[in-house]
């Protein structure tokens, strides 16, 4: 009969049982499973499954003035008539007119107006005609999907009148939500700083594209001056309802047929064609509106980023699997962390020719493949150890 085996090759095995529970039945990295909000309006909880964060005060999305996609954004170039633009000017929408104050060139500004010094995106609406085209900015991510989620930004809007500072999401002219500020209707004397929350829809296109005939358009004043300091503005996008933010304080939610039912992309843009019913002007001096940073944490409708959601997202009830969005937070950043779950459509601020992409996760992919060894390596002897314990 053999003599017992000794009692600490047993503890062994509980230590090695306690190691693999550890290791295997926690987060790999934070964040995994998503990152989670509270609506204002029923207290439900909803988890998205992607970020886009771009901190724009430390990140040139500009290309330095030459256009091209940079940390999924794209400046855009293009021109539209006055009949399509539905006022007595047409738009020139110009990469030179988005710019970042990291890289700032005098050369492009005409020295007419009073454009500040605040860092961030710049978009920039010009006082002089090109022909009959008022010149204008706008920025888009260059992926089109972001679907559900909450969507946020830091901005501050110019107090030029005769221009429309918009941050919106868009699919098409019939799904689309937007947050709009006329700086034609600001009255600093009387406290009268209005944004104008829309969903275009279906209705509104029967109108003639005027939301102001539709239920999708509400007039909310602001309870502070938008011209002088950054504010986070926000829409949460559900499946049925739109909620607007203005630092963190509930101003409306819609619902019915005009909240969208596809995905779509994110867009910021700084325009003027005129229009005496909405945007008027143009503007008399260049005029600049700010984006301090960019904020979507969204569900992709892309069925690779689900596949990929799914095998990163083992265990939801783990410590940290799932983050809480921070409410109106200007400096916080879950990209910027040392733990963030490798494999999130996450764009890296590596330097000249790093364009993101979907799944782009800033420099930690390489990472993330030798956690996966490492993991794997020590599973296989954790278990070679068990083995040589009994």
């Amino acid at each position: 009969m053999s003599p017992p085996r000794p009692v600490y090759t047993s503890m062994a095995s509980y230590w090695i049982f306690a190691v693999l529970l550890l290791l295997f039945g926690s987060a790999i990295g934070d964040c995994e499973c998503g990152y989670s909000m509270t609506t204002g309006s029923d207290g439900v909880q909803h988890v998205f499954t992607d970020l886009l964060e771009t901190d724009f005060i430390h990140v040139d999305v500009t290309g330095n003035g030459e256009g091209g996609a940079s940390h999924g954004w794209a400046p855009q170039g293009y021109n539209i008539s006055s009949q399509a633009s539905r006022g007595p000017f047409g738009e020139s929408f110009a990469v030179r007119n988005v710019m970042s104050n990291i890289n700032k060139d005098p050369k492009l500004f005409s020295g007419r107006g009073t454009l500040g010094l605040d860092a961030g995106l710049l978009l920039v609406v010009r006082d002089v005609l090109q022909e009959d085209r008022v010149p204008v900015a706008e920025i888009s991510t260059t992926d089109l999907h972001y679907f559900y989620g909450t969507f946020r930004a830091g901005i501050k809007i110019t107090d030029v009148p005769g221009t429309c500072s918009a941050f919106f999401w868009y699919q098409n002219d019939t799904q689309e939500i937007d947050m709009e500020f006329l700086s034609a209707q600001f009255d600093k004397a009387k406290g009268v700083f209005p944004v104008n929350l829309v969903l275009q829809s279906k209705e509104a296109a029967a109108a003639g594209f005027n939301a102001a005939n539709t239920t999708g358009l509400r007039l909310v004043n602001l309870p502070f001056d938008p011209t002088t300091d950054f504010h986070e503005y926000r829409f949460d996008f559900l499946s049925d309802k739109v909620l607007f933010y203005a630092d963190g304080d509930l101003l409306s939610e819609m619902t019915g047929s005009g909240v969208p039912t596809t995905p779509g992309h994110v867009l910021l843009s700084h325009w003027s064609n005129g229009n005496p019913g909405w945007s008027q002007g143009p503007p008399t001096a260049d005029a600049v509106t700010t984006v301090s940073y960019v904020k979507a944490y969204f569900n992709s409708s892309l069925e690779q980023r689900e596949r990929d959601f799914a095998l990163r997202c083992k265990d939801p009830t783990a410590s940290n699997a799932i983050c809480a969005i921070p409410d109106h937070n200007a400096t916080f950043f879950f990209s910027n962390g040392d733990n963030l779950t490798p494999n999130q459509t996450a764009y890296g601020d590596g330097g000249d020719g790093d364009d993101g992409g979907v799944g782009d996760d800033g420099g930690k992919g390489e990472n993330s493949a030798r956690e996966l060894a490492a993991q794997a390596w020590i599973f296989w002897l954790a278990m070679a150890l068990i083995y040589a314990t009994f």
